[in-house]
């Protein structure tokens, strides 16, 4: 599982990978503000229908 400090060092690297293979995501779906992780989580849960274990996966195996 990525800690924050490694998911933000490659942030947008990740979000252009995550918006190609998931294209229902949009850049606000994906804005890493600091200290609103738990909400980007939430909305990706949301919008994706993933558990929150299920993202931390897909989104390390980027």
């Amino acid at each position: 599982m990525l800690n924050i400090t490694e998911l933000k060092g490659n942030w947008n690297e990740t979000k252009g990978k995550l918006k190609q293979k998931y294209a229902m995501l949009t850049d606000n779906d994906l804005l890493l503000i600091e200290g609103k992780q738990d909400e980007l989580m939430g909305r990706l849960q949301s919008k994706m229908g993933k558990t929150k274990e299920e993202l931390h996966k897909i989104i390390s195996e980027l």
